[in-house]
């Protein structure tokens, strides 16, 4: 189970390094939102392996199955932060794999597709594992595992806040870094705005032309 979390991080890093690597603001900004994400969703994950790991001391999956039977507080929780990990759209994710992959299609179509890849291939093994120790028959010693006390669900509730309130209303996190990674794009690839300005300026001169053949302009009645 740790290492299919760590696989999983790996991944994350890994998308983050393809969006810094875009060197356009959606790429940096995807990378680093994507670098919060994975504070978030994997520490909850770990901590998730952790607790089953003080109960049964394996990590082994096969040891597992059918936790949500006598766990159902902890299998929801183990549910939101794989889905986290995963990107589903609602959490937070999401958010950042979808930034990367903008930002990696401006820069190489190939990038995306790549990035793609990474994401089905992760989902595929996460839910795997989720399906696996959550579902199916369960053995005898499992049934006597204690679901998750005050304390375990205290700590997991500012994670999953978190994930659930960056996924659905992210603005305010992505105005802090509007400014610096704008700034860092001017440094390191000064030509993207140079090109951005000129592609305004050409859409800024093809309404002009519009309007002065007495077109209506883009978007107008």
């Amino acid at each position: 189970m740790k290492k299919l979390v760590a696989y999983s991080s790996v991944s994350h890093l890994g998308l983050c390094m393809i969006g810094l690597f875009a060197l356009n603001p959606n790429g940096i900004t995807g990378g680093i939102f994507q670098m919060i994400n994975h504070g978030i969703s994997t520490s909850a994950l770990f901590l998730l392996v952790g607790i089953v790991y003080e109960r049964r001391h394996t990590r082994l999956i096969s040891e597992y199955g059918g936790l949500s039977k006598t766990m159902p507080v902890y299998a929801t929780i183990f549910m939101i932060m794989t889905m986290s990990s995963i990107g589903l759209p609602g959490l937070n994710g999401f958010i950042g794999e979808l930034s990367i992959l903008m930002g990696a299609f401006q820069a190489a179509p190939w990038l995306a597709v790549l990035a793609t890849t990474g994401i089905i291939l992760g989902a595929a093994y996460m839910l795997w594992l989720f399906q696996r120790a959550m579902f199916g028959p369960i053995s005898e010693v499992n049934t006597r595992m204690k679901d998750l006390n005050p304390r375990e669900i205290a700590y997991f509730l500012p994670l999953v806040a978190a994930a659930f309130w960056i996924g659905l209303y992210p603005k305010p996190v992505m105005e802090v870094l509007k400014a610096p990674v704008a700034k860092l794009v001017r440094q390191v690839n000064p030509e993207f705005y140079k090109q951005e300005a000129l592609a305004e300026g050409q859409h800024a001169a093809a309404k002009a032309g519009m309007a002065a053949m007495g077109l209506p302009a883009e978007g107008g009645n």
